[in-house]
């Protein structure tokens, strides 16, 4: 299960709402509104879990000049039209702009903002794709007959078979059934959308709306009692009945995708579309220039967390305010290839980045020796790679979950940082009750629930929920350090982040253990630090630390001061 439109703490938000109100048993009241930036917010002054960002600002920044830092964002894509993005965006100036040439000479012709490699030849990209488990499952039947026979039952491969039919054999047969009952609910919702919409005269509508709907037409009643119900059993009621609308069909699209998975066969739309080796590194020229395509919600959503233009008066405010975001599409609808990662890790790398984000994720990785080549590379040229830490409520001690910074030949990386989600914490739940965790598996925490960021088409925004909100908040903050004490090497930044994690700053030492309804855990026992990122005690540990060159940090560091002056 990959991280890209799965984000649970929404989609588990709509599976419960649904189930709420078609066993009709839940009746929950509207919550008090919590501030769209809470993320960014101080619990002294405001009374959430954020993460001193404004503070830092005010009183340990003021004044101070700083140097812009580029982060690349592998992910969907982003809207490099929108209002808060399009001035931050990485620009390759070594490239003169749609003159269909490799001007630059790095192999990917007109990469202006970033590359997609997930693009075809005419321009096209490539939106839907298998899960790893599927491909895995189809491959190890392609190579082995029938592998129950063919391999030894103490065999490595053995186990791994047994793993993939657990993925996909019977819980195909289970989202079947799924889709279909949850399909005649969708039916329900697009039915009231359409009546309220015309009674409203409006093209959204949000509980107070809802609620303030007088009349004796029945269909309107019916309507409005239905969706308001709908919106008010969220776990985290949506602002507005778009939002719920727009991560309800994503978890459609995901269901549906799931219940036809053994009836597609796994590489048919990449090999169509795209049209690479998919067994073959070295066959890395593919792909093309267009890195928003018209799916790009998650990735745009990603980069306005960390570097929306701050203080312009519209929208929202990024965590970092001199940034440069480049833009690398590896992430499809289904999961991400290791080819296009470890592609995707080493363009970013190349072209100046510092800093990457990577919100998404698997539990099967059948090439991470070239992901792990590629973090290495990362690695000697001093780049810090941030990840999502998933979104099952599952213990990464103990399940897989790619990519990650154990190399398959032993050691681990020095440049890796794995976020788990926390919470507004104006509830039970501390933590956020989707996230993964893990005392070795993830490194620290950061809010990951309700997060307000921009989103494609039109200048718009909207909140969503996950790991792959809370990977977002460190690499902004990895920036904002970085911009003012630019001479950190990549594992120091790491070591900044992680020395000032913050425990919950109200002293709750025991939370809800995430995947669990009644089980309480020590927080500190839920990842390596036991903490919170907090930009404002990072950026006073910075302070501290003098600058140290790591093998191959020194030359890069180089070419990004080029890059950054051309």
């Amino acid at each position: 299960m990959k991280l890209f439109n799965r984000e649970v703490a929404v989609l588990a938000g709509c599976v419960a709402l649904v189930t709420a109100f078609t066993t009709n048993t839940v009746v929950a009241q509207s919550k008090p509104p919590v501030p769209k930036n809470w993320h960014l917010l101080s619990y002294d002054t405001d009374s959430v879990f954020g993460t001193s960002t404004e503070k830092a600002y005010k009183e340990l920044l003021k004044g101070k000049k700083s140097t812009p830092v580029i982060v690349a964002v592998i992910d969907s894509g982003i809207d490099t039209t929108h209002e808060d993005l399009k001035s931050i965006l990485w620009t390759n100036t070594r490239e003169i702009p749609g003159n269909g040439k490799d001007d630059d000479h790095n192999g990917y012709v007109d990469d202006i903002h970033g590359w997609n490699f997930l693009g075809g030849k005419d321009g096209s990209s490539l939106k839907e794709d298998s899960e790893e488990a599927a491909r895995e499952y189809y491959r190890y039947k392609n190579l082995y007959g029938n592998p129950d026979s063919a391999l030894a039952k103490d065999s490595k491969e053995y186990a791994i078979w047994q793993q993939l039919q657990s993925k996909v054999e019977k819980p195909t047969s289970q989202f079947k059934v799924q889709y279909k009952s949850m399909s005649k609910l969708q039916e329900n919702v697009n039915k009231c959308e359409s009546i309220l919409k015309t009674y409203l005269g409006k093209d959204d509508f949000n509980v107070a709306q809802l609620d303030s709907i007088q009349t004796t037409n029945q269909d309107v009643l019916l309507a409005r009692n239905f969706m308001s119900r709908l919106l008010k059993s969220a776990g985290d009621e949506p602002a507005t009945f778009s939002e719920f609308k727009m991560e309800f069909d994503e978890y459609m699209n995901e269901l549906k995708r799931k219940a036809e998975s053994s009836e597609v066969m796994p590489n048919a739309n990449r090999e169509k579309i795209v049209g690479d080796n998919l067994e073959d590194i070295k066959d890395n020229k593919y792909g093309n220039n267009d890195v928003m395509g018209t799916f790009g919600f998650h990735g745009t959503h990603v980069s306005g967390i960390i570097a929306a233009v701050r203080n312009n008066g519209v929208g929202m405010d990024g965590v970092a305010d001199n940034v440069r975001i480049m833009a690398v599409k590896a992430v499809p609808d289904g999961d991400e290839r290791d080819k296009d990662v470890a592609l995707a890790i080493r363009y970013a790398v190349d072209n100046g980045a510092q800093i990457i984000n990577m919100s998404f994720g698997k539990p099967f990785s059948p090439h991470k020796d070239w992901v792990d080549a590629a973090v290495k590379y990362a690695e000697e040229k001093g780049v810090l790679l941030i990840h999502a830490a998933g979104n099952d409520g599952a213990n990464n001690d103990s399940i897989a979950n790619y990519p990650n910074p154990d190399y398959l030949g032993g050691g681990t990386a020095t440049n890796f940082i794995t976020v788990g989600a926390s919470n507004i914490g104006n509830g039970n739940d501390k933590v956020a009750p989707f996230s993964n965790y893990g005392k070795k598996g993830v490194d620290l925490f950061a809010p990951g629930v309700q997060i307000y960021s921009t989103i494609p088409g039109g200048n718009k925004y909207g909140s969503a929920s996950g790991t792959s909100m809370a990977s977002p908040v460190v690499a902004g903050v990895a920036a904002l350090v970085l911009s003012y004490y630019p001479e950190l090497s990549a594992r120091q930044l790491k070591y900044v982040l992680e020395k000032s994690a913050t425990p919950l700053p109200d002293g709750s030492t025991m939370v809800n253990k995430p995947g669990s309804s009644d089980e309480k855990i020590n927080f500190a026992d839920l990842s390596v630090t036991g903490g919170m990122v907090n930009s404002y005690e990072a950026l006073k540990l910075a302070a501290t630390i003098k600058g140290e060159n790591v093998k191959g940090k020194k030359q890069h560091k180089a070419k990004v001061k080029a890059i950054k002056k051309n």
